[in-house]
C-alpha cells in the first residue's frame, strides 16, 4: 500500500474518499499484485493502466484503451485516443461491472506505462 496514495484518499471529502477506497479495494483484488502510485497528480495501478481521481462531486475511474476494440472502447467516457473513463457519483455503484471492465482491460489493453 502506497503512503502516498493513502494520504490522497484520506485528504477527500464524503462520500468521495468511501468510494475512492471501494474502487481501490475492488481493483487491487481483481489485480492481485497489480501496484499502486502516484502518477499524474493522482493514484494509478497496474503501469498506468487504471486511475481513480476525486473530482468536484464524483470520482472517475481511468482505463487505458489502447489495443481495445472500438465497441469496447466505447464502454467508457471520453475521446481520449490512450485514457477514457467512467464516472462514479454515489457509494452504490455496480462493483460487478466495474470489476468485468478492470479484468478487461488487464487482458486486453495493450498500455505499458500509459
Amino acid at each position: 500500500m502506497d503512503k502516498k496514495v493513502e494520504k490522497y484518499i484520506k485528504k477527500q471529502k464524503s462520500p468521495k474518499r468511501e468510494i475512492l477506497v471501494r474502487v481501490r479495494e475492488l481493483i487491487l483484488k481483481a489485480l492481485p499484485g497489480c501496484g499502486e502510485e502516484m502518477h499524474w497528480g493522482v493514484p494509478v495501478f497496474a503501469d498506468g493502466r487504471y486511475y481513480i481521481a476525486a473530482m468536484k462531486t464524483r470520482v472517475h475511474v481511468g482505463f487505458s484503451v489502447k489495443g481495445l476494440g472500438k465497441s469496447e472502447a466505447g464502454l467508457f467516457e471520453g475521446s481520449g485516443r490512450l485514457m477514457r473513463h467512467i464516472k462514479i457519483d454515489s457509494i452504490d455503484f455496480d462493483e460487478k461491472k466495474l470489476a468485468k471492465l478492470i479484468k478487461m482491460v488487464a487482458k486486453k489493453s495493450a498500455c505499458r506505462g500509459c
